[in-house]
């Protein structure tokens, strides 16, 4: 079944959106790691000419998104689970920093960014949960007063969007996750630097291992028992 992908307008930035509909299908799931992408068939969903999209294609390439196809066209990229651990490890210790300089600020996050997360996670709507999750951390970041931490984290935030796709179609973990995220709030807000970058820092450790066993499982399961039954 071919991805349901929205049309977009052409416009003098057409290249960036045909990039950013197929990053979010690919981040969504329904670009499913192996697929087999050709420019023809985006061109004629979107309904561009095959310019932007060869274009497009290049820089998903380069960002580790797609590969090369045998023959013709490219491949989704897999999910490498021992690769994005490194990239939680990086944003666990981005995050801690942020927190850090966010509770020295007493920098205080709105509730309403709080109550978002949570209807975005009571809706199951994953690009819904996934733009909330990254709301929330870039009011972190930005509070922190230091821009280099959000330059640095986004540079793997869409590779960790795409974890995170993967893991929301399937988690029962979603509105504890806003549950912590309330309790890092509050520590920021009170000026208790130590706690907030305790807690951001144990929320991204948690957040890896649960990624860790989700994604190998959904990547790897466990074939069915062939035992006949006793």
């Amino acid at each position: 079944m071919a991805p349901q992908l929205i049309k977009i307008e052409s416009s003098p930035d057409l290249v960036d959106q045909v990039y950013r509909s197929l990053l979010d299908a690919i981040s969504e799931g329904s670009l499913a790691p192996g697929a087999r992408i050709t420019q023809e068939d985006i061109a004629e969903q979107l309904a561009v000419s095959r310019q932007p999209v060869l274009q497009a294609l290049r820089l998903l390439k380069k960002d580790g998104f797609v590969l090369d196809a045998p023959g013709r066209g490219v491949l989704v990229a897999p999910l490498d689970v021992g690769w994005l651990m490194q990239v939680y490890q990086v944003r666990s210790a981005l995050d801690a920093l942020a927190a850090r300089l966010a509770a020295r600020a007493r920098f205080q996050i709105a509730p309403a960014l709080i109550s978002q997360g949570r209807a975005a996670a009571r809706s199951h709507d994953v690009k819904a949960m996934m733009a909330a999750d990254a709301e929330f951390h870039g009011a972190i970041y930005a509070a922190s007063g230091n821009p280099l931490i959000a330059q640095s984290a986004q540079l793997h935030w869409h590779h960790i969007r795409r974890a995170m796709g993967a893991v929301l179609q399937v988690s029962t973990m979603r509105e504890s996750i806003w549950d912590e995220h309330e309790a890092i709030a509050q520590a920021i807000g009170a000026g208790d630097e130590a706690t907030a970058e305790n807690l951001i820092r144990q929320h991204g450790e948690d957040a890896s291992h649960n990624l860790s066993s989700l994604l190998s499982s959904a990547l790897h399961p466990t074939p069915p028992s062939t035992a006949l039954p006793a």
